[in-house]
């Protein structure tokens, strides 16, 4: 499908909801800003290395638009257990303390998929040179 601004980039990951529900991974914005569509990992085992396989599955994305890390400058982090919250959290300053995006934490009440405990969200930026 060709997007409807020549100047946007969808990225697909080739995951198996993206043509069912119809999204992309990512979509990039000729501004530099790129957003991650959620990300999870239910096959990682517990919170920490859900979440890191997670943003894992973004970084990917963020590469395919020719940024990494360093350029996220927000993230969401969805929750089913209040519990999770310190394993979460440590896996995201294990990847992003230098970085420091604005953050927020979300205790919602469940996924597609009940394996999932952590979904995660990225947006970065970079700025385009012309």
């Amino acid at each position: 499908m060709s997007s409807p601004d020549p100047g946007v980039r969808r990225i697909s990951s080739g995951g198996p909801y993206e043509d069912v529900i119809g999204y992309s991974r990512a979509v990039a914005l000729p501004t530099g800003l790129v957003l991650v569509s959620g990300c999870t990992a239910a096959d990682a085992g517990g919170p920490y290395d859900q979440t890191v396989k997670a943003f894992e599955v973004a970084f990917k994305a963020l590469a395919e638009a020719g940024m990494g890390p360093e350029h996220v400058v927000r993230t969401r982090l969805y929750l089913t257990h209040a519990r999770d919250v310190d394993e979460v959290g440590r896996a995201h300053k294990t990847l992003f303390d230098a970085v420091r995006p604005a953050a927020s934490m979300i205790i919602v009440n469940g996924f597609v998929d009940p394996n999932m405990v952590v979904e995660v969200e990225v947006e970065a930026f970079k700025e385009v040179t012309r």
